[in-house]
């Protein structure tokens, strides 16, 4: 569908508990949800969370297996895909970490975690385009967010939607894919607007 099944951040900030369970399964409302292998959509999703919601999961079901600071859920989302939490010190702080890892693929757990350090310890805060575009599909309610239909293209169906404020228009769904600079700016919190772009930084 929409997102690459390569590493990525979902959300910027720590999320919240509820924020935490509602990203668990930010794809609910894609079209074909049961048939077909959602695998490319969640794996490779990762979002910082706080040190009791990383203790809370760990408590809630024995895990799959724990390797020093990192656990994997016995729960698989789909196919061989599951939550895997990191506790990781960044900056002398310990910080934690909730990604979808493949574990089809061995590598998929250290990859996240080189990932999730490496993107952490950026000199300078910043956000990419696709970080700005997920943390907006991330924090839009599901009214407000969707996949294109049989009302769209054909080459547009299946995709991420989102609703816009369109001025004397009013309200318009729109791609996610194609919103303006100025559309992303308005969508994004105060805080999250005005960060450089990686390659600025």
């Amino acid at each position: 569908m929409n997102p690459s099944p390569a590493i990525r951040q979902v959300f910027q900030g720590v999320a919240s508990r509820p924020q935490m369970f509602r990203m668990f399964d930010r794809h609910l409302q894609r079209p074909k949800r049961w048939p077909g292998d959602a695998t490319p959509l969640y794996a490779g999703e990762w979002f910082e969370i706080g040190e009791a919601e990383h203790d809370y999961m760990l408590e809630i079901l024995p895990p799959l297996w724990i390797h020093g600071s990192m656990f994997a859920m016995r729960e698989f989302l789909t196919g061989s895909v599951t939550s895997v939490f990191f506790a990781l010190r960044i900056d002398e702080a310990i910080r934690y970490f909730h990604g979808y890892c493949d574990l089809a693929d061995q590598s998929s757990v250290e990859s996240m975690r080189l990932a999730i350090f490496e993107r952490e310890n950026r000199p300078v805060r910043a956000m990419t385009r696709e970080e700005r575009l997920e943390h907006i599909w991330s924090s839009t309610a599901d009214d407000y967010r969707g996949y294109a239909g049989e009302r769209w293209p054909e080459g547009s169906r299946g995709k991420r939607t989102v609703m816009i404020y369109g001025g004397k228009g009013g309200s318009v769904l729109k791609l996610l894919g194609d919103l303006s600079d100025d559309e992303i700016a308005a969508k994004l919190p105060v805080q999250l607007r005005y960060l450089p772009s990686p390659i600025a930084a």
